[in-house]
């Protein structure tokens, strides 16, 4: 048996062996208290019978040449040699570039692929288009897009919140009560980008109880809760956390409960917030009002309110709560209700957001500089917000508005995939096949045969994260891990870097892509760059042979300060990047922007399809999943566990079953206007009734059908063929896809075969060379 060598993922380091019998075997790392259970995906994942083992092209494009297709997702595709492969990419870069301009390539990485350094999918794909002239890029991210664009706004910077909130221990010492809106679920704290060595937020929630830590979490679902003896669960209607933050407010305000000296010295706009409240342009946003919409009643309302101005309190809102539309709005409230409370700067007070979201919020482990492979520079300056890729495709020479700029899509002609899945993370998947659709060609790396895989023309096989070494951290991880190789590459897949060195050298960039570096020359350059900024900060670190027998480099710790204690010390002396210098709880920028779903101030806006409809009577909720990362592992044996006769289970609270005769375990259809699934039903009083619960990442693996709504429904699961695809707000443009409301009934029938766990049709029809 081969000894066991470390790695690590975006749920956690590891350690990976293979047995005398030839099989991966998969361990957690010593040092980790909670090990993931996503580990159980790994061994089985690996050979999937979904592995791309040969490059492959599909059969029109490669006999008929590029052009938009309907048969992309839908067609046979041609084994190929690697020389045949890459010099058909690379006349085709050449092509586009000479005919339409780098503009017209889109540079589509979203990453997620892998936690090592240098094998980030993203980098070395810009870092390749970089060099042969640019391309469109993508800004902000699915996760958290509206929050980048707003907090700017509000406090000067995104990153206090999104990557420097206070540690779990700080609030541990100094904090009375949380208040937790969109939830604290324990499933999201496993993983984080680049991944957690040392899995500590369980074991920490659970000591909150003997520091008197008080948890109110504010969710739709019970399963939102962590596993602490004070914590309290307040049920609430999707969608309406704005409306209960209001009422708070205004309970608040009303009651002299609110701390007018921190508003008055550290914040600006209040008085126009305070004017909403009261019902300056509308009805009075109190505790009764806000109890209508939200089904929490006003005496409960009015009761926390008084118990968040009695402590030092901290409000935190999930990152799902602005993946809705409107997000701004619950992000923009849950900071004026921790201003009000005059918490902010202050040791476990204040504001937070994502907790319970990623498993570096809140995690005591360094902030350092990590090894970095430098993407260079793209000379083309077109980009689109992330979640608008479908609108780009459909829609090119358009304009729309961005952050308070009147942005155009471009005329794209290629699209570039590498480390990513726009098929699981993008909405309205019927929509985005029809996008899809409209390009000249789609490249894409993929290790599977996932949905972006078979809707592409030229499909790459790419090695694992086991399969390639590599240098692997979190952001805010304990630990740096040299990631060894484990297994050899599956069929002919080569390494990203490989790929786009052969394709560089082929358009005349080879030198300037890999610097006359191999994979292995690179991480050991990227470790001494990364070892001498650390000693240039006092830090020691071991040279590179040191590090990489040893498996890893602990780091050292850094003081994590309270986020804007110094503003709230002296906020002349240490003013927010804001045009104020100070909080903005009313934006005149946002406003002077003119939009009308954005004035400047928190709002409650209804979504568009309603609080309440009879013919689609039941809110989706569409969260993240327990039992892999987002789709990669779907076809691992953990996520397999999970699924009902094949389907992903769709949670439902027993009387909407009832009425709808369904019972635990059968087959559902789940539809809308957009698009339609088949499921399993999973009945739980842990979801209120009228709401529906469908994890992201299942497979898309639709059947064309004309008696469907879109022309094909996905028979695995998939909630994003029923997601609107439609942006938060003209200001931020970010993803609206959490929520969306269906109607669920049985499905009778027999249902048809599922399709995404196995190879599309792949004809060998020219001999291997490479």
């Amino acid at each position: 048996m081969s000894s066991w060598r470390s790695t690590t993922s975006h749920w956690g380091a590891y350690r990976a062996r293979v047995d005398p019998d030839g099989a991966l075997e998969i361990g957690p790392h010593p040092a980790d208290p909670a090990p993931s259970e996503l580990l159980g995906n790994v061994a089985t994942a690996v050979h999937h019978a979904t592995r791309v083992e040969r490059p492959a092209i599909r059969r029109g494009w490669l006999e008929g040449g590029a052009d938009p297709s309907d048969r992309r997702g839908r067609e046979e595709f041609v084994s190929v040699d690697w020389d045949t492969a890459l010099d058909l990419v690379a006349g085709e870069l050449r092509r586009i570039r000479e005919r339409h301009g780098n503009e017209a390539i889109y540079g589509g990485s979203y990453g997620w692929s892998s936690a090592g350094r240098f094998h980030h999918a993203q980098s070395q794909l810009h870092r390749f288009l970089n060099t042969i002239g640019g391309y469109t890029a993508s800004r902000n991210t699915y996760s958290f897009g509206t929050s980048s664009v707003l907090l700017p706004h509000l406090v000067g910077d995104a990153g206090t919140y999104l990557h420097r909130g206070e540690s779990w221990q700080t609030i541990r010492e100094h904090t009375d009560l949380v208040v937790a809106f969109g939830g604290m679920p324990p499933k999201n704290v496993q993983i984080s980008p680049g991944g957690v060595t040392e899995h500590s937020t369980s074991r920490t929630l659970a000591d909150w109880d003997s520091r008197g830590v008080q948890l109110v979490v504010v969710s739709p679902l019970r399963s939102d809760l962590p596993d602490s003896a004070r914590t309290e669960w307040l049920p609430v209607r999707p969608a309406t956390d704005v409306a209960l933050m209001l009422g708070i407010a205004h309970t608040l305000l009303t009651e002299g409960l609110h701390d007018e000296e921190f508003l008055a010295r550290c914040t600006v706009g209040f008085d126009r917030f305070a004017d909403y409240l009261r019902g300056a342009d509308g009805p009075e946003r109190d505790a009764e009002w806000a109890a209508g919409l939200c089904d929490v009643p006003a005496d409960e309302i009015r009761a926390l309110a008084r118990r968040m101005a009695a402590g030092r309190t901290l409000v935190t809102v999930s990152w799902s709560l602005q993946r809705i539309e409107h997000g701004e709005q619950p992000l923009h409230a849950g900071l004026a209700l921790a201003a009000m409370l005059g918490g902010i700067g202050l040791p476990g007070g204040g504001f937070g957001h994502g907790y319970g979201s990623s498993g570096d919020v809140g995690d005591p482990g360094p902030l350092l500089p990590l090894p970095t492979l430098a993407q260079g520079t793209n000379p083309v300056e077109t980009f689109i917000p992330v979640a608008r890729i479908a609108d780009m495709l459909l829609h090119p020479g358009e304009t729309y508005d961005y952050d308070g700029q009147r942005l155009t899509y471009p005329d794209i002609r290629a699209v570039y995939w590498a480390g990513g899945n726009p098929f699981h993370h993008h909405q309205d998947l019927n929509r985005l096949r029809r996008a899809f659709q409209r390009p000249d060609t789609v490249i894409v790396h993929e290790p599977h045969w996932t949905a972006t895989a078979r809707h592409a023309d030229v499909v790459l096989p790419v090695t694992s994260t086991l399969e390639r070494a590599d240098i692997g951290a979190g952001r805010r991880d304990t630990r740096l891990i040299a990631m060894h190789r484990v297994l050899d590459p599956v069929g002919r897949a080569r390494d990203d870097h490989d790929i786009f060195a052969a394709l560089a050298e082929r358009l005349g960039t080879g030198a300037a892509f890999t610097e006359g570096r191999t994979s292995q020359e690179w991480l050991e350059h990227l470790y001494s760059d990364w070892r001498d900024r650390m000693l240039e900060q006092g830090h020691e670190a071991p040279a590179f042979a040191e590090f990489w027998a040893a498996g890893e480099h602990v780091l050292p710790q850094r003081d994590r300060p309270t986020p804007l204690a110094e503003f709230r010390a002296d906020p002349s002396a240490h003013p927010l990047a804001t045009p104020s210098g100070r909080i903005e709880l009313r934006s005149a920028t946002i406003a002077g922007f003119g939009l009308p779903d954005v004035p400047g101030h928190p709002v409650w806006r209804e979504p568009a399809d309603g609080l309440h409809d009879a013919r689609l009577p039941l809110r989706l909720i569409a969260h993240q999943p327990r039992t892999r990362l987002h789709g990669q592992g779907d076809v691992g044996a953990l996520s397999r566990s999970s699924k009902i006769r094949g389907r992903e289970p769709l949670r439902l609270h027993p009387a909407d079953a009832r009425g709808r005769g369904i019972a635990d375990g059968d087959v559902v259809r789940v539809f809308n206007d957009r698009g339609a699934c088949l499921a399993g039903a999973l009945l739980t009083e842990d979801v209120l009734p009228g709401v529906a619960v469908l994890a992201t990442g299942a497979w898309y693996d639709p059947v064309d059908h004309p008696g469907q709504p879109g022309g094909s429904w996905c028979v695995h699961g998939n909630p994003n063929v029923l997601t609107p695809d439609r942006p938060t707000s003209a200001l931020s443009q970010g993803c609206a896809g959490q929520q969306t409301r269906v109607q669920v009934e049985p499905f009778e029938e027999e249902p048809p075969p599922l399709n995404h766990d196995r190879p599309p049709r792949i004809a060998a029809e020219t001999p291997e060379s490479g």
